[in-house]
């Protein structure tokens, strides 16, 4: 048994189908395919069952794939401690953070850390994507969710607080929802939502209430929903941190604060591989964004 197909092994189960493997690895089809069969010989097993879009593990498989990621993590630790010895920490985070508190809250977090470790190449992406959350291009995802994926790791980053809010002159000349499904009465502003309607949950004490609502202005782009909140086109439905400025200010006034509103979920997770090999580049960066989050949770 080769250690390079043994590796390969993993690169494939990794990948989730040979083509994709192929062009991670920078191979044919083909060659990735061979590699395969030889090493499926070599064990005398089948290893991974085919089909026409994923490959999947045999029990022989999985166990061999467990000995290869050790040895690949372990390959991966000695050529960082070959390449970083004598030097300031260097290597390569990649970073996908929500659009909008990655643009309001962590950007200036994240610039600070650069400033901290100048050789560490920060590779940051703001999007909301849920499915395939951790890529070959990220190692830490942050998303607001329900519940985190059993498949990763997850570390609490705190609640995050939703609130109805509207400009003062917004207030003033059309009022503000005393209740609940009283939001369907308003133009609302907030985030993208699946379809046109968008399911608020309320809860006051034992007390529930379920809202479809449907937005008049929706984005991802939180600093644009903000503006819509300033300019008085309506109810906000939006995290604290997008307003809370214009709140302290008295621009903006808020409504429904006596109910906990839950739209995309209410707890903030940063997430990661369980068994990917992390640099320490990448436990640094994780390290970091939990202290920078302690206090605001």
């Amino acid at each position: 048994m080769e250690l390079q197909s043994l590796t390969l092994l993993v690169d494939i189960l990794d990948a989730g189908n040979l083509s994709q493997a192929a062009r991670n690895l920078k191979m044919t089809r083909a060659n990735v395919s061979y590699h395969l069969n030889q090493l499926e010989k070599s064990v005398g097993a089948q290893l991974v069952r085919r089909t026409t879009r994923r490959v999947e593990p045999t029990e022989v498989g999985l166990r061999l794939y467990a000995h290869g990621l050790a040895i690949q993590n372990e390959m991966r630790a000695a050529r960082e401690t070959i390449t970083t010895l004598g030097q300031g920490l260097q290597g390569r985070v990649g970073l996908s953070v929500p659009s909008g508190y990655g643009q309001m809250v962590m950007s200036d977090w994240l610039i600070d850390f650069k400033r901290l470790y100048p050789f560490i190449v920060l590779d940051v992406r703001f999007e909301n994507r849920v499915d395939d959350l951790i890529r070959e291009e990220v190692d830490i995802a942050i998303r607001v969710m329900p519940e985190p994926p059993p498949t990763l790791v997850a570390r609490d980053l705190g609640q995050v607080r939703y609130l109805a809010c509207a400009s003062r002159a917004y207030a003033e000349a059309h009022g503000l929802p005393a209740t609940p499904d009283a939001l369907r009465g308003a133009p609302l502003i907030t985030a993208g939502v699946v379809g046109r309607q968008l399911r608020v949950s309320a809860y006051q004490g034992t007390q529930r209430e379920e809202v479809m609502l449907e937005p008049t202005l929706i984005s991802e782009h939180f600093p644009f929903l903000r503006q819509g909140i300033l300019a008085g086109l309506g109810v906000g439905l939006v995290p604290d941190y997008v307003v809370e400025d214009a709140i302290a200010s008295g621009e903006v006034l808020t409504t429904l604060d006596d109910w906990r509103l839950s739209i995309f979920g209410t707890q903030m997770y940063l997430l990661y591989m369980p068994q990917r090999h992390q640099t320490r580049a990448v436990r640094t960066c994780i390290d970091y964004l939990l202290g920078r989050a302690k206090p605001a949770a």
